[in-house]
Order: C-alpha cells, then sequence, then structure tokens
C-alpha cells in the first residue's frame, strides 16, 4: 500500500463512526422485528447491561436468558427508534456512545418518558461490541 492509499486517521475515525452509527441501527433494527440473535450479535461475551427499570444482566448468557423472554412479543403495539447523540473515543479502541430512544404507538406517536442509552463499546477484530451498557429512562423535568 502506498501512501496515496493509506488510510488517515481521519478516514479511520469516519470509518469507526459509522460502524458506531449502524451498532446503534442495529439495536433499534434487532428490537422493532423482535430479533433476539440480531441484538446479542452485538455484545461482547463478557459485557454488562443495565436495563431502564435498573436490572444488571452480567455477560451474555444472562443477557441472553432476558433478551429471549422480554422481546419476543414486546413490540406487538408499538415500535421504538433510536438516534446517535453523542460519541466519546475514550481510546482508539474504546467509545462511550449517547444514544436518545423513544418508544413509540403503532402510528409512530410516542409512548412514555424517552430513553437515554449509554453504550461503552470496545473495537475487536474490526468490529464495534457492546462492552458496558445502560438504558435509563430519561424522567420528565
Amino acid at each position: 500500500m502506498n501512501s496515496t492509499t493509506a488510510p488517515t486517521d481521519a478516514s479511520v475515525r469516519a470509518a469507526d463512526l459509522k460502524a458506531i452509527e449502524q451498532v446503534v441501527a442495529t439495536i433499534e433494527h434487532s428490537q422493532v422485528h423482535e430479533l433476539p440473535d440480531e441484538f446479542l450479535g452485538l455484545f461482547r461475551s463478557d459485557a454488562i447491561w443495565t436495563t431502564a427499570h435498573g436490572k444488571l444482566l452480567t455477560g451474555l448468557d444472562e443477557i441472553a436468558a432476558f433478551t429471549r423472554r422480554a422481546l419476543p412479543g414486546s413490540m406487538a403495539n408499538g415500535s421504538v427508534r433510536y438516534e446517535l447523540v453523542d460519541v466519546l473515543f475514550i481510546r482508539p479502541d474504546v467509545a462511550a456512545v449517547k444514544a436518545r430512544g423513544q418508544y413509540l404507538t403503532l402510528d409512530g406517536e410516542p409512548t412514555g418518558n424517552p430513553t437515554s442509552p449509554l453504550y461503552v463499546m470496545a473495537k475487536e477484530d474490526g468490529r464495534w461490541l457492546l462492552t458496558a451498557n445502560q438504558n435509563t429512562e430519561q424522567l420528565p423535568g
């Protein structure tokens, strides 16, 4: 590879941002379409997840057991939308990712309080994976 085709720091950062945005989009897609395996494929095996209601799940086995119970049927009366808000690169291979979530009626109207997820992602073998995560309900005021 010559210098004209070598990736620059800016191009690597842009690719990482695009990949992180895709992880957030896949979270939305897997939840909207109730696809536990797609959702679970986004996690490291040793990940932790705290649900919007404060339930701590440690490791992929616990996250999987919860997801397989909670996700199927969860979108029968609505949908969810996630928006990437901010990314802080802690290191080139670790990022704190802030998103905004909103559950919706079948007509696309907001229902309940929005959520304010924080995903700490690690880049491993070229993939950004969910590592330490908390989905917090955002209360009014």
